[in-house]
Parts: structure tokens; C-alpha cells; sequence
């Protein structure tokens, strides 16, 4: 689907002379996802709804651009509950906490609005429901994500993180004939089901979650990057360091084709050394990123000679999640009608 030529910025990237024709591939889905959507507005709302400050329990996505622009609003970021002041207004973040977290903040008599994603307090749901009937829980994630510490948190003991393929093959369970797997909601998907497989190997009677955990804009964010790096010299994902889903794209890039893939937060992070006998560069973003950063992006491969933007499409995405309760009405008792969640989106 070809889009519009984009202006550069002049200036920063030269634009030097390659064998074949400059031009850029740009992955769509990209950016935003209904669950990041939700939890940023949340955090605007609850700033129009109660003043500065509000705190935020770690950063409310992970993306440096969508801290920063909050922070600029009256957002105060903390590690922990206890650095809230008794009684205000503390948002808990897109990933989820544990119980433990949400008993700390009622202790402080905090007023805790609940921005943790759909998708991953469906995972929660799901440890609670196996904790109960005695599984052992595999929960496949990287240790030390808040999701997984908060996924975690909801049956610390029933649940084993399981870090990696390799991680599969040592993992020891009580009982292998009541055991299943969950993941964390940002992983590859084909190294996900890379370590469901080698623990299936070990424990045959291994079950399912009822559904999916791995979110559906992290699937069709990866599907729409293979089909892209597969014609791409050069793959530039903008996401932050510390997104998960970000970090792996650039993993996928470069497993399905692209000969180079790099992270950015930013439009001045691109090399001009990247761009070097590069004919065909794809484009694309995490799921907590706003589309204005990858226009900055576009915007400065233009002034490199990269103007012909081709956009591959592999879904469509209109999921919308509905504000946390405390903010869904306004103070006169009208239901907000900010629309949330992907409309619009790429």
C-alpha cells in the first residue's frame, strides 16, 4: 500500500547515491496498542480529574517519550508505593502488580487507579485459577519485568519463571502431571513456543493456558516485521530499551531476513553509517511508541534520499479497552467519550 512522499529534514543524514532505487518499507501494525492507549489516558484523566501531581508506580509504559511528555504534565514517577504520599492519587502502570503492591497502597490509604492492561490481568486471572487447583506454574518471561513480578505475585508459590529455551531444559517441577505454562504478554512468539516445545519434551502432560497470553499486538507487530525484514537491508525499530516488545522486534528482524536491525528512541539516534549501500530500509515501533516518533524517523531518512514510502499491512487492529472505573465518568456524571485503544492507529 504506498503512501505519501515524505518531506526530510535537511541536514543530519546525507543523502549519498546507492546501486538501486532508495525507499522505505513501513510495518503496519506499529506503535501504540489498545492496552498503552488506555494507560496513558488514564494517567492524562486522572491529571485533568485531580490536579498535579499524580504518581505514577513505575514508569506507566515502557517508553522514554511517553514518561517524559506525562512528567512535563504533573506525573511523578516512583519505584515503589511507599514514596507516594498518604492519601493521594497513584496510578498502577500498564504491566500490572501484585497483590502485595496493592495491599501496600491501601495500608497508605493511597487512592490507586488500576491501568494494568486487560490482557495481562487475564494472565493473572489465569495463575489465581491454576494456583487454586494446585499447578504448578511455568510462567515463561524474563526475570525482573514488572509482569512477570506481578504475574508472579498473584501465586509466589506455585510459580517458576522460566527465562529462556535453555531455561526449559533444567526447570524441575513436583509434579509433572499437574503442571502448565503461561507467558509474559511481550515475548517472540517463536521463542516462546521454541521453550513450550522443549518443556512439553520433558513433561508430556503439560497444559495449556485457555487462550493466548502472548497480546495480539505483540503477534501482529512480529508478523508484520518478518514480512518486512525479508526485503529490508536495514531494519529500524523505534522503541525504548527497557520495552520488551521493542527489543524484540529487532530480535526478529533480523532471524527473518533484514541484514542489519537497529533500536532507537529517537530520530537523531539514526547513523548515517547505517545507511551505507542500503537500498531498502524497514521501518516500525513498538507498542508503547507514538507515532510521531517514527514521522521523525521517515521524516529524516527523506532527507537521505529515502522519500518512496511503502506501507506492508498484515492486520487490522480496532480493540478498544474502556478507561479504569475511577475514570470512566466525569465529575458531573458524564461518561467519557475520549475513544481509546487503536482507532486511528497503524
Amino acid at each position: 500500500m504506498p503512501v505519501p512522499r515524505v518531506p526530510g529534514r535537511s541536514g543530519r543524514l546525507q543523502d549519498i547515491p546507492v546501486p538501486g532505487q532508495k525507499r522505505v518499507l513501513l510495518a503496519a501494525p506499529r506503535g501504540y496498542c489498545a492496552g498503552v492507549d488506555r494507560a496513558v489516558v488514564a494517567v492524562e484523566k486522572a491529571l485533568e480529574r485531580y490536579g498535579a501531581p499524580v504518581y505514577v508506580r513505575k514508569q506507566i509504559v515502557h517508553n522514554i517519550h511517553v514518561v517524559t511528555e506525562l512528567e512535563s504534565k504533573g506525573a511523578v514517577f516512583v519505584e515503589e508505593v511507599d514514596e507516594v504520599p498518604e492519601g493521594a492519587h497513584v496510578v498502577f502502570s500498564a504491566h500490572g502488580v501484585s497483590p502485595a503492591v496493592v495491599s501496600a497502597a491501601s495500608d497508605r490509604g493511597l487512592q490507586a487507579i488500576d491501568a494494568t492492561c486487560p490482557l495481562v490481568t487475564k494472565v493473572h486471572r489465569e495463575a489465581v485459577r491454576f494456583a487454586r487447583d494446585d499447578f504448578e506454574i511455568l510462567l515463561i518471561g524474563h526475570d525482573g519485568h514488572e509482569e512477570v513480578e506481578g504475574t508472579a505475585g498473584e501465586a509466589p508459590d506455585h510459580v517458576t519463571v522460566v527465562n529462556s529455551p535453555e531455561d526449559a531444559d533444567a526447570v524441575e517441577v513436583r509434579d509433572p502431571s499437574k503442571v502448565v505454562w503461561l507467558s509474559q504478554t511481550t515475548l517472540s512468539v517463536d521463542e516462546t513456543m521454541e521453550t513450550v516445545r522443549r518443556l512439553r519434551e520433558r513433561f508430556p502432560q503439560l497444559s495449556d493456558p485457555p487462550s493466548d497470553d502472548i497480546c495480539y499486538a505483540t503477534q501482529n507487530r512480529q508478523v508484520a516485521i518478518k514480512k518486512v525484514a525479508r526485503d529490508a537491508d536495514l531494519v529500524i525499530v523505534v522503541g525504548s530499551a527497557n520495552s520488551s516488545n521493542s527489543v524484540r522486534l529487532v530480535e526478529v528482524a533480523l532471524e527473518h531476513g533484514a541484514k542489519a536491525a537497529y533500536r532507537v528512541d529517537y530520530a537523531d539516534e539514526v547513523k548515517q553509517e547505517w545507511l551505507e549501500g542500503v537500498e531498502t530500509v524497514g521501518v516500525t515501533s513498538g507498542a508503547s511508541v507514538p507515532e510521531v516518533l517514527v514521522k521523525e524517523v521517515l521524516a529524516d531518512l527523506a532527507g537521505a534520499g529515502y522519500r518512496d514510502v511503502e506501507e506492508v499491512r498484515t492486520a487490522e487492529e480496532d480493540l478498544m479497552f474502556s478507561l479504569p472505573k475511577e475514570l470512566r465518568q466525569s465529575p458531573s456524571g458524564q461518561r467519557d467519550s475520549r475513544g481509546l485503544g487503536g482507532r486511528g492507529r497503524a
